[in-house]
């Protein structure tokens, strides 16, 4: 019969074992509970879509001057809410116009106007663009809708992982499952720098074919918003819109000056500037943007 002590030793190698082990082979993941929020974070390692409890946006009524494409991703988001086709969709153009803001906003608008939260927004971030695959093995079997939102999506020189982006937007053998849309944001409109693009076309033997597999990434995008920098007038109709939203009183002329010389200061119109400046105003104000 063996000693208590050596015993005592063995379940130890055991205990130390059975740790190494579990270290060596992650937990699988518990199956995501989607009625826990209408917007998540995909975290590829180790495979979880975390709940957002409170998404980072604005009403969709206080995004001004870009009412064209508003309408037009609004009409795109609501079909593909319903089970309708619909289409990826790139929003591109001038920094601070809306473009994430729009997102996340109409994600909202169509959620209310279904009275339901059967569409769900899913944020991918850039660097995770290449676990794509991943994440739609996730999601689609599950019954809702969703919105595979990436913020900033570009590609910079040697970067092959746009491939997998373009496998599950159309390429791919399984293609993208029906209950899956793709929105991405860009300040660029083929999602590659410019000089990438002119130096393959100046290198190759046919600069036509050079580029064709990499330009072909925006065109899996069948709906392309562009977004441009916001006239005077549009600048001043954003500052008069969130202010009357958050009841910042103040003379319209006094409000003008304020916000002009604001935008002066940043060197840029646009909306995100506008509500910078609504920050401040709020602030000096002594008011909460609720």
């Amino acid at each position: 019969m063996s000693a208590p002590s050596d015993i005592a030793a063995l379940n130890k190698k055991l205990d130390s074992l059975i740790e190494l082990i579990g270290r060596a082979v992650p937990a699988v993941p518990a199956p995501t509970d989607f009625d826990l929020a209408d917007a998540f974070v995909w975290h590829p390692s180790p495979g979880e879509l975390n709940p957002v409890a409170k998404v980072n946006r604005v009403d969709i009524t206080l995004l001004c001057a870009v009412s064209h494409v508003r309408d037009l991703l609004l009409d795109n988001t609501r079909r593909f809410a319903r089970g309708l086709p619909a289409n990826n969709a790139l929003l591109w153009g001038a920094r601070g116009m809306g473009k994430s803001s729009l997102v996340k906003a109409a994600q909202a608008a169509v959620n209310a106007e279904l009275e339901s939260n059967t569409l769900k927004l899913i944020e991918i971030h850039r660097e995770d663009i290449e676990s794509l695959p991943k994440l739609m093995a996730e999601i689609k079997s599950a019954p809702y809708r969703f919105i595979v939102f990436c913020d900033d999506l570009s590609f910079d020189h040697d970067d092959t992982s746009y491939k997998s982006l373009k496998a599950v937007l159309e390429g791919g053998i399984e293609g993208r499952p029906d209950n899956v849309i793709f929105y991405a944001t860009s300040n660029r409109r083929h999602l590659l720098p410019r000089d990438m693009m002119e130096n393959e076309r100046s290198t190759a033997i046919n600069p036509s074919e050079a580029v064709e597999e990499k330009v072909s990434l925006s065109d899996r995008f069948g709906l392309w918003l562009g977004f441009h920098k916001c006239s005077q007038d549009d600048y001043l109709d954003m500052v008069r819109g969130y202010a009357d939203h958050y009841g910042l009183k103040l003379e319209d002329g006094k409000l003008r000056a304020e916000a002009l010389e604001w935008a002066t200061t940043r060197g840029s119109r646009s909306g995100r500037v506008a509500f910078q400046f609504i920050q401040d105003l709020a602030g000096r104000m002594g008011k909460a943007l609720d």
